[in-house]
């Protein structure tokens, strides 16, 4: 269960970081304004259009991903059995206890004012 976790994850991960390169790597809306006037867009990589289409179906095939295994991450997540109480009640009694000997006060030397404890 461990090693599915970790895969699914990797893969959010993975997803992530490509759809923040994707999206950087995108024009805006204002740049198709240039283009229109012969801005020289059609000497690009894709072509005149073709890094639109290619760009956004990419970046949506991976949200889709991440989402996905954000979701099924969220699933595994809540597997794990939960106790009826709250997390502090459950730290306070998971905290070790000081030995009935340490309680003790040790004895005071001869001599010496005693200070009764509280």
């Amino acid at each position: 269960m461990s090693y599915l976790v970790t895969i699914i994850l990797t893969v959010q991960m993975i997803s992530a970081i490509s759809m923040i390169g994707l999206i950087l790597i995108q024009h805006g809306k204002g740049a198709d304004m240039g283009a229109a006037f012969g801005s020289g867009g059609s000497g690009s990589l894709f072509g005149a259009s073709g890094s639109a289409n290619f760009l956004s179906r990419t970046t949506a095939v991976l949200a889709t991903v991440f989402f996905t295994a954000t979701l099924a991450l969220a699933y595994f997540g809540n597997l794990r059995p939960s106790s009826s109480g709250s997390v502090l009640e459950a730290a306070s009694v998971a905290a070790p206890t000081a030995p009935a000997s340490a309680a003790a006060p040790a004895p005071a030397a001869s001599g010496a004012a005693q200070i009764p404890a509280n």
